[in-house]
């Protein structure tokens, strides 16, 4: 089953021409089905790029997928025309009525200031609250994995001495765990950050399980299963050029950053970068998805978290 996206949406061409199945809104109205409901609050500048990296991988499912786009109303993007925030985004005032089987947060290029000291941080402590009586399954990215932690764990994140940049390898902790169904002991996932958390202080937290980890130690995914809140550090979502692209961004600004790390081969930018975790990628959407969305939502919203409004 396909992945049904607004109309026009210009993540479309690329999906296409990846071949990957997607409908627009007027076709999905015409067949009798519940699709689920997922909602993303893209807190990325360049909200196109994050738009068709998700979607690419929630389409690759044989589930039917309806998707609504929300940004902040307390700070409006400046990277993204408004055309295309009036035209395919709400704001959490427009959703916070509904309910929803799962809830994607994104990452955010400011995790160098403290939480407090975002300029809508109020407004997302508001949706993280608001998400766990109107949302079945949570899967927050990188930044928004590290606020959400701290949200509803006080769990805190730390500054790393220089960004982290690369593809790092990674290995399993619970091999039965159904979100890591198909995955390799060890596997390969992109990171770009200068901060973490601590895995010592996520230990303290009885609710939270590290399923996932760097070689390093560094927690790669969190979860509270009991609750479907899962909390990825890195970005498996990226296309094969990210990475390259944020390097040369970071070099035409002066920046002199490190190469990224297990990318490029023999390390030299000039060559085309090797992808070594597309399979994961797709693994970890399908199985949040099927395991701890689709088998776990009732068929009728409504009755999930009944009450709440």
């Amino acid at each position: 089953m396909p992945i049904k996206i607004p109309n026009n949406l210009p993540a479309a061409e690329v999906l296409e021409s990846e071949n990957i199945f997607y409908m627009d809104s007027d076709r999905a109205y015409s067949q009798d089905i519940r699709p689920l409901r997922i909602l993303i609050l893209n807190l990325m500048p360049i909200k196109s790029v994050t738009e068709t990296q998700l979607l690419r991988l929630l389409g690759n499912t044989p589930l039917q997928v309806e998707v609504d786009f929300i940004y902040t109303e307390s700070y409006t993007p400046s990277h993204t025309p408004k055309d295309h925030l009036t035209e395919f985004y709400g704001t959490f005032h427009e959703v916070r009525h509904k309910k929803y089987d799962g809830f994607i947060v994104t990452g955010a290029p400011v995790e160098l200031m403290r939480f407090g000291d975002v300029a809508y941080i109020d407004e997302l402590y508001e949706i993280l609250e608001w998400s766990k009586s109107h949302v079945y399954s949570t899967f927050h990215i990188c930044w928004g994995a590290q606020v959400g932690l701290y949200y509803h764990y006080g769990v805190h994140n730390y500054i790393h001495d220089e960004k982290m940049s690369g593809v790092f390898e990674h290995r399993t902790l619970l091999k039965h765990e159904k979100l890591l169904r198909g995955f390799d002991d060890y596997f390969y996932v992109p990171h770009s950050r200068r901060t973490y958390n601590k895995s010592e202080d996520i230990a303290k937290v009885p609710e939270l399980t590290v399923l996932a980890e760097m070689m390093t130690g560094e927690p790669y995914i969190i979860a509270n299963l009991d609750e479907g809140q899962f909390f990825i550090t890195g970005h498996a979502e990226y296309d094969p050029l990210t990475l390259n692209n944020e390097y040369h961004r970071d070099m035409g600004l002066g920046l002199n950053p490190k190469i990224p790390e297990n990318y490029y081969p023999n390390d030299d930018p000039s060559k085309e970068p090797i992808v070594r975790w597309r399979s994961v990628a797709h693994l970890l959407f399908a199985n949040w998805l099927n395991y701890y969305v689709y088998q776990g939502t009732p068929f009728e919203l409504d009755e999930l978290f009944k009450g709440n409004i």
